[in-house]
């Protein structure tokens, strides 16, 4: 195995996936699309990782002068590379984890305060390392109704995360007893006021060059799309200041002549639920008009509503109107459930973790687990002694590069989309919800708007594999499950 698993990295290489490309869950064809939705956070404006620190920064300030929580928290910076998005927080406990798409808890992933917890602490605090679906999450990722596990699905939320850790470890550090229920809802708060009372917003428009990444191509996409007859509309919680600003600065002052509908502070994802708000116009000044709204006007402003009101105003409804935004929950998950729009997840951690899956190291490392765990599977079968030890050898080779491939990604919680080999409960209900899923809009640009998207046709665990693509080297004799590409543009 030794011997053959070094020729087989070469043809592996030869098949790096390109991190612009479009993936596809579900078959769509955007011919088949009339009408294209946005968000605006994180999906038409991209941030840089100061304003992660501004809002770690001015929540910490909060818990500190208004909850009276200790000045020694102002010795805790944000650190940007110590959570990744889609984990769970246990309100009860105070730990923080990774949790699969069946539910369990990647072991070497719990984190109380910024320290891990040790696997046999966590298998007696859960009776194992299963989550009962009673103390899951709720369907928006919310710790509510008994559930007292709080899934952080947003991009905002990773200083969320970082600031529950560092207050987490401050008062472990220095014996301080606490409840860990007020904590986690102080924290929301001081998050939550930082949105609410405008602070961020503010802070963006000053410094726009500091904040918004103005590299994303998003006015490029507009256009393609406006030169091709489409049909374009805008949904966003944030206030309509706080856009025109941004896309004056990502568009240009003509961003509006672009949409056809803009929504703004729309309460998303009461939004899609919700049908007793109406819509309200809002003027350029941000004065609340309040005669009632027959139709929905190019170059207006509207102001809350419901997505009901919407579609009969509207006519926009079903397989034609394709949405894009980068929460899972808030932005596609009704959508596609209920109302049978297309959905596009904007995931900007995947440019990351692809070019590192195209790297030598992790070719290497992935291939040769895959070949020695084959190995495992086949060689189980001899008892004897002599026999057993060896095998004992290569589980520990196993899981020490299972530790290797994990710390490649982040060295707390590895990969955003696996828990060593399942998929994590992030990855899990990114396939549920969203049709395609790609870094940014920009990778539009690198289609036509006749393309088809066609999701792998990967083998169950009881199919045998057909395309060679999807061919194991077992039919070579080696026990080694073949890389598989993903269909590039072309």
């Amino acid at each position: 195995m030794e011997k053959v698993v070094p020729d087989l990295i070469p043809v592996i290489s030869n098949n790096f996936v390109n991190p612009d490309t479009i993936f596809a869950n579900n078959q769509m064809s955007l011919q088949d699309i009339e009408i294209y939705g946005f968000d605006y956070d994180y999906t038409l404006a991209f941030y840089s990782s100061h304003l992660h620190t501004l809002i770690f920064n001015i929540a910490r300030d909060i818990l500190i002068d208004e909850h009276r929580y200790p000045e020694g928290l102002k010795e805790y910076d944000y650190m940007p590379n110590f959570v990744i998005r889609g984990l769970h927080y246990d309100v009860q406990k105070a730990l923080l984890m990774k949790i699969d798409a069946f539910h369990y808890i990647q072991l070497g992933t719990v984190y109380r305060g910024l320290n891990p917890v040790p696997e046999k602490e966590v298998i007696a605090m859960y009776e194992g390392s299963h989550v009962p679906l009673e103390i899951m999450s709720d369907f928006y990722g919310k710790s509510s109704h008994g559930h007292t596990m709080k899934q952080f699905m947003d991009i905002f939320s990773l200083p969320e995360m970082t600031l529950l850790s560092c207050v987490n470890d401050y008062f472990m550090k220095h014996n301080i007893d606490y409840e860990p229920v007020h904590l986690y809802k102080d924290v929301k708060e001081a998050i939550g006021d930082v949105h609410v009372r405008g602070i961020m917003y503010r802070a963006v428009e000053a410094d726009i060059e500091k904040y918004i990444c103005y590299g994303e191509q998003t006015h490029a996409v507009l256009q393609k799309l406006s030169k091709n007859g489409k049909k374009m509309f805008l949904i966003t919680n944030s206030p309509f200041d706080f856009v025109d600003r941004g896309m004056n600065y990502i568009v240009g002052k003509d961003w509006r002549d672009l949409f056809d509908v803009v929504i703004v502070q729309a309460d998303k994802p009461g939004f899609f639920n919700d049908r007793r708000k109406p819509f309200r116009r809002v003027t350029d000044k941000g004065v609340l008009l309040w005669d009632r709204i027959h139709h929905l006007e190019k170059g207006q402003i509207y102001k809350q509503g419901n997505l009901y009101e919407f579609l009969r105003l509207t006519g926009w409804r079903g397989s034609k109107v394709l949405y894009f935004g980068d929460h899972i929950y808030s932005d596609l998950a009704d959508l596609t459930l209920k109302h049978g729009w297309r959905t596009g997840a904007i995931i900007p951690e995947l440019r990351k973790e692809i070019k590192i899956m195209n790297t030598e190291e992790y070719v290497h490392t992935m291939t040769w687990l895959q070949a020695l765990t084959g190995l495992l599977e086949q060689m189980q079968v001899h008892r004897d002694p002599a026999s057993q030890t060896v095998i004992q050898q290569w589980i520990n080779e196993r899981e020490e590069m299972r530790l290797q491939t994990k710390d490649i990604f982040n060295a707390q919680f590895g990969s955003l989309f696996r828990t060593y080999h399942n998929p994590t409960y992030f990855s899990r209900r990114l396939s549920r919800f969203a049709d395609i899923y790609m870094p940014s809009l920009s990778c539009l640009l690198n289609y036509d708007l006749q393309h088809t998207f066609y999701p792998r046709r990967t083998p169950l665990q009881h199919e045998s594999p057909i395309w060679p693509e999807q061919t194991s080297t077992g039919a070579m004799n080696i026990p080694f499950q073949s890389y598989r590409t993903t269909t590039r543009s072309k």
